[in-house]
């Protein structure tokens, strides 16, 4: 089977791989995304799928816009069996989605129709989520509303990041890629339609996402802190400052002699619990974060405790979620 891959970041390698390394599948051309200026110092590099392709000798195509008449006309030439498609990042017009005869192949990390859009992974994470899952679907113009392939259901681990999450679904769905084409090609399998009713949305992150609201429950807390691991990160303001937070929810018994003013939303108090010298943030319904790491704008990331011994903490002091503080 002739393919044409395309994609652009780690997400997508695994199934790079085991596509080359099964001998039913002749991948002829690789397309990712155009150098782009990456990482903290902004230079410009090439996407991870680009540095695999190349180290694996694939031929590479670029388009800055795949809508363009240039790039028909290179799908045209080659005119694959499927082209597989992974976290590429842009729209594929119909014109382009008509060319293979078994289609356009995704890998979706949700169980669709839930979670359509971008970041399907870290909101599920967000959302409280136990269990996700991976689809392949046959790509259509709309977005990710095309029919159903094959489906795998994946438990969420209680304290798994995004980045965690995101790798294990990535490894499990190269074994559901090659599943898909191959019974695809031997009519193994039809293509279901997604359930509309049942759609629910993965918008693309944005930076306000990562602001803390302290009015919601520690566990909440602690999910945004785990779903918008490493961007946009969770996020709040000491003392006017831009404060980055690590942490998780902490269980306290109800009878704990705890200190005044500590029911104040994002209120900062310190505690010894299990002979450890823990530092608690308070969120709503009487539950608290137990802050791990601190990094204030401009600093590097230091321990919760290094943290508290820097600032000096006043009986009131306690995080915004508005720079300014009140």
């Amino acid at each position: 089977m002739r393919l044409v891959f395309c994609g652009t970041p780690e997400f997508a390698l695994p199934s790079l791989r085991r596509l080359l390394a099964e001998p039913s599948f002749q991948v002829e051309a690789v397309v990712t995304q155009p150098d782009r200026p990456r990482g903290r110092g902004r230079h410009v590099s090439a996407s991870p799928v680009k540095q695999f392709a190349l180290d694996e000798k694939l031929y590479v195509y670029q388009p800055e816009k795949i809508r363009d008449e240039s790039a028909f006309n290179f799908f045209k030439r080659l005119n694959p069996d499927a082209v597989v498609i992974i976290a590429y990042g842009q729209k594929i017009p119909q014109a382009l989605l008509d060319v293979p005869r078994l289609g356009w192949i995704n890998l979706h990390g949700s169980l669709l129709p839930k979670y359509r859009g971008a970041a399907p992974i870290n909101w599920a994470i967000v959302n409280g989520e136990s269990k996700t899952g991976i689809t392949t679907m046959q790509v259509d113009a709309g977005m990710d509303t095309g029919p159903i392939l094959l489906q795998k259901e994946m438990e969420i681990g209680a304290d798994e990041t995004a980045p965690e999450l995101s790798r294990r679904m990535s490894v499990e769905g190269s074994d559901l890629v090659v599943d898909s084409l191959l019974q695809l090609d031997r009519g193994e399998i039809v293509a279901r339609p997604q359930d509309k009713s049942q759609a629910t949305s993965a918008p693309l992150l944005k930076k306000q996402h990562g602001l803390l609201d302290w009015s919601l429950t520690a566990q909440q807390v602690y999910n945004r802190i785990r779903g918008f691991d490493p961007w946009p990160g969770a996020y709040t303001f000491f003392r006017g400052q831009h404060c980055r937070i690590w942490g998780r929810s902490n269980q306290i018994s109800a009878s704990e002699n705890l200190p005044a003013g500590t029911k104040s939303s994002g209120a900062l108090f310190c505690m010894r619990t299990h002979d450890e010298m823990d530092v608690l943030v308070s969120c709503s319904e009487s539950t608290w974060l137990r802050l791990e790491a601190v990094q204030l704008e401009g600093k590097k990331r230091v321990s919760a405790q290094e943290f508290v011994n820097g600032a000096r903490l006043s009986k009131t002091e306690r995080f915004q979620s508005t720079q300014l503080q009140t």
